[in-house]
């Protein structure tokens, strides 16, 4: 009985040592170098600025945000709506640029509000307004950058690190893109 509790206690140590430990790790400086280069190019792509422009001019009340972030929510894999998102110009877009990279996992536009624009797969919610993907890169209206923290992704169902940047139509930052970069094909 000993024995066997020592094996298993051993064998928990060496699985703990040999997994790869991503989640809470800073993001790497590889990453910071495509944010600042690569990825900064997405948020003036004329697709990603014309969808955006589009959607701002719609001009949704928070509640109807709301409202539709309930729905998206409650809903179990991908209704009309959401393959609306994704089969837009701008999501064939964001599909073309995730499949030109092996690291993009995920990529998805917010308007001015942090509403979804497009998207390469579902998101977990509708609304990003709230989180700092949002509100870092968009910056009411002022733009920036926000690199998260490794986290594990449960759209993509990968250790990610997720590169928010501003959507800018000139010099007017009007929404924002993330990227989710799969941390293990970054080399």
């Amino acid at each position: 009985m000993e024995k066997t509790i020592v094996l298993a206690i051993l064998c928990a140590a060496v699985l703990m040592i040999s997994a790869p430990i991503h989640a809470s790790e800073k993001a790497p400086g590889k990453v910071i170098d495509l944010a600042n280069t690569e990825i900064v190019k997405i948020g003036v792509d004329p697709v990603i600025v014309e969808a955006v422009k589009a959607e701002n001019a719609k001009n949704k009340t928070m509640l109807q945000i709301q409202e539709l972030d309930k729905k998206w929510m409650a809903t179990a894999g991908v209704d009309d709506f959401m393959k609306a998102l994704m089969d837009s110009e701008c999501g064939k877009q964001l599909q073309t640029i995730q499949k030109s990279t092996a690291y993009y996992a995920e990529i998805f536009v917010m308007d001015n509000q942090g509403a979804n624009v497009a998207m390469t797969d579902k998101t977990s919610d509708y609304w990003q307004g709230d989180e700092a993907k949002f509100t870092e890169s968009y910056k009411g209206g002022q733009g920036g950058i926000h690199i998260s923290d490794v986290e594990f992704d449960d759209s993509t169902q990968v250790y990610v690190v997720k590169v928010s940047v501003p959507v800018k139509d000139g010099d007017q930052v009007i929404g924002a893109v993330t990227v989710s970069m799969d941390i293990d094909k970054i080399e």
